[in-house]
């Protein structure tokens, strides 16, 4: 079986045993009465919103539950927890939080392993806090987007364990069985595993057993759990493994047709139904094609130009300068941009990427705050998290980085964390990075210079241009163009930008104390910008 995709290393903690006994041993079925959930209908019920608008442009958090504030001393992060860092997330300029799976689960961890689509993990708490974390959240400015996993289960959902108890079962379409091996198929290994009288399609782990997509009974279940989050105030849904939804074939199995429908009803559902909200899909082999059909998607290899660009790599440069010109930035549909995420093959925590230069990873995060598209900081990149002494995704998942030594009263945990802490958790932490010059202030000071512009919060993209080891781009709304000049490089470097209104004046707003520029009679202007540096200008237009 190959390893090469996330989602096997996200079953590493599972257990050939909770397996066995999820799949009635293997392939016998369930030898007890079959369990019921939840299939009700839910109706349309949308609360409303007082968020503004602007609350979906960003920067959005994406945090971890499990590795972000223990509110009872058990070692696991919950949602009451995190409810008493909404003040941290506000001063930091968040307007939007994207939460790893909190529904119940099989794994208990990571979450991708869906046991009950309508209720919270135990762990992380009850309905009641997590309509207690989204009022406060609303109260700050700041939205809450959830995970939600719809092409596969957990095998110990009651869906699964009623379809795999035998082929006349009710719920067996939900799933996509066959009653003897299909040959020709190998998606990160082979897909079919062994159920109760067949073979049932899992991609990703046998844990983890796929929907069948084409029920519409299924998608209509799935839009139904949608609307049960949507009517308790939730502001919207990243949508996990989207590339993989519908198989046509063991040659036809990625992106196909059928998964842009998908996701572009439930897009006009929500849409449609609810104000203010916002939907964004993880389809790495298309972001594109899904940023059009979700609304936004994210940029997958657009992280990686952005680490070696601050490298001074003149070819991540000139790419980052092209991305924007084909990519969507502003609505309808936009990129979610990021430097890493919860999974490996999105890259290490960027610190471990820059492997402590700290002045490139600034230029790193003032290049994707600044750009077009909706940026999402990974839990502890503000304060330069190194992943922890462990392998796969786990180590990018440790407790977030408060005090040096995160444990006490004003740590992540009274008690003992349920996993290793950040290698650099002494150095690298809330507490000490309130010092002036530090990452975490950084990051401060490039969101609210973006949140203060018009231009740079919501303008679309005019142009960008890479010259060496510099960058220069323009964005634009109504009345207002900045333009953010960016040098990579190890000396001073004079960078140019044209197109400008005539005569005019460029007004600095970043670095703080920065000097004005005057555009010549052609509308162009040149800059000495010192060596890894970024210098942020508006006009008037």
């Amino acid at each position: 079986m190959s390893t090469s995709h996330p989602r096997f290393r996200r079953l590493a903690a599972f257990s050939a045993a909770l397996l066995l006994a999820a799949c009635g041993g293997g392939g016998g079925g369930s030898t007890g009465p079959l369990p019921s959930f939840d299939t009700s209908a839910v109706a349309v019920a949308d609360p409303g919103t007082a968020l503004s608008a602007d609350w979906r442009k960003g920067p959005f958090a994406e945090i971890f539950v499990r590795g972000y504030q223990d509110s009872d001393g058990d070692g696991i992060g919950d949602l009451k927890g995190l409810t008493n860092r909404l003040d941290y997330l506000k001063d930091l300029g968040i307007t939007g939080i994207w939460l790893m799976p909190i529904t119940r689960s099989q794994d208990h961890d990571h979450g991708y392993a869906v046991s009950d689509y309508r209720n919270v993990e135990a762990a992380y708490g009850s309905l009641a806090d997590l309509d207690t974390l989204v009022t406060q959240a609303h109260q700050r400015g700041i939205g809450v987007v959830l995970d939600y996993v719809m092409n596969h289960s957990a095998a110990q959902h009651p869906a699964f364990v009623n379809a795999n108890s035998g082929s006349s079962n009710a719920f067996r379409d939900w799933y996509v069985f066959s009653a003897s091996k299909p040959s020709g198929w190998s998606i990160y290994g082979d897909p079919w595993r062994n159920g109760n009288g067949g073979f049932y399609f899992a991609v990703f782990d046998a844990a983890m057993p796929d929907f069948n997509l084409k029920n519409p009974t299924v998608v209509s279940w799935h839009q139904d759990n949608l609307r049960f989050w949507l009517n308790r105030g939730v502001d919207g849904f990243r949508f996990d493994a989207v590339g993989n939804l519908v198989e046509n074939g063991p040659n036809a199995w990625e992106n196909q047709p059928e998964n842009f429908t998908l996701m572009g009803n439930i897009r006009d559902m929500v849409g449609g139904s609810y104000a203010n909200r916002f939907l964004v899909c993880e389809g790495p082999s298309a972001p594109l094609a899904f940023a059009t059909a979700c609304g936004s998607a994210f940029a997958f290899g657009h992280q990686s130009d952005l680490i070696n660009a601050a490298k001074g790599n003149t070819t991540a440069i000139s790419n980052l300068a092209n991305y924007f010109g084909t990519a969507p930035g502003t609505a309808p549909a936009t990129m979610s941009t990021m430097l890493s995420n919860h999974d490996s093959f999105a890259g290490d925590r960027a610190m471990d990427q820059f492997n402590g230069d700290e002045a490139q990873y600034k230029l790193a995060a003032a290049t994707y705050l600044l750009q077009p598209g909706t940026p999402f900081i990974y839990y502890g990149e503000e304060i330069g998290m190194r992943g922890g002494s462990l392998s796969g995704d786990p180590k990018l998942r440790t407790p977030m980085s408060w005090t040096s030594s995160n444990i006490g009263s004003s740590g992540f945990t009274t008690g003992t964390p349920f996993r290793a802490l950040s290698t650099n958790v002494a150095t690298n932490n809330v507490q000490s990075q309130q010092a002036a010059g530090s990452l975490l202030n950084w990051y401060k000071a490039v969101i609210a210079v973006r949140q203060a512009q018009p231009a740079l919060r919501g303008g679309a993209h005019v142009s960008a241009t890479a010259a060496g080891t510099t960058l220069s781009l323009q964005r634009e709304t109504v009345g207002q163009r900045a333009v953010v000049m960016i040098n990579y490089g190890s000396g001073a470097a004079l960078i140019s930008a044209g197109g400008l209104p005539a005569n005019g004046v460029l007004t600095s707003v970043f670095p703080p104390n920065g000097s004005n520029a005057n555009t010549d009679a052609g509308g162009n202007v040149s800059v000495s910008v010192p060596r890894q540096s970024v210098q942020v200008f508006v006009i008037a237009i």
